[in-house]
């Protein structure tokens, strides 16, 4: 088996392969991959779960507030999320709902300041990725209070609500642009 060194050479390299192979397979187990990469996709999944729970109970929650909008019913609404405000005095979602309500009333400016009081208790609405996002109208509000009121602004520079305003529209801008608190 063993006669020259030509099949002493080839025998040696034959073992060294076969080490090789087994040290790649011991570091290498497929276990350790599936239970990073199950891990990962349990946090996904979970994150997805409560994403949709969030939105299903807001929808529950907002459901009433929702129908008098649609029923063109705007101050009932308004009077309706002031309830629902005083209840779950933390959630972000009343003061978002109040801002699209009030943009559709034409205040632009109390619209502007409901969405930022929204927008700093939760920072969903403006995320891209999330399930509530809102990004695109805000974007266009910001648009809009830009133009509107930063002519306003620039014509009366010592008028505190119209500064007020520029800022709220300022500090949009800058959640929009990935800007944080």
């Amino acid at each position: 088996m063993f006669k020259d060194r030509f099949d002493k050479l080839h025998w040696l390299f034959l073992a060294m392969a076969i080490t090789a192979i087994v040290a790649l397979l011991g570091t290498h187990s497929p276990g350790t991959d599936n239970g990073r990469s199950s891990a990962s996709l349990n946090k996904a999944l979970e994150r997805e779960m409560a994403d949709q729970a969030r939105v299903t109970l807001l929808q529950k929650l907002y459901a009433p507030v929702e129908s008098l909008r649609k029923a063109g019913d705007l101050q009932g609404a308004l009077f309706k999320l002031d309830e629902l405000a005083r209840t779950y005095p933390g959630e972000a979602h009343s003061h978002i709902l109040k801002g699209e309500i009030l943009q559709q009333m034409g205040a632009r400016e109390e619209a502007i300041a409901s969405y930022v009081q929204g927008i700093k208790l939760s920072g969903d609405y403006i995320d891209k990725k999330s399930p509530l996002s809102r990004r695109d109208e805000i974007s266009r509000l910001v648009d809009e209070g830009l133009k509107e009121i930063g002519s306003r602004a620039k014509a009366n520079p010592d008028n505190a609500s119209l500064a007020a305003a520029m800022r709220n529209v300022n500090y949009l801008q800058s959640r929009l642009a990935g800007g944080c608190e």
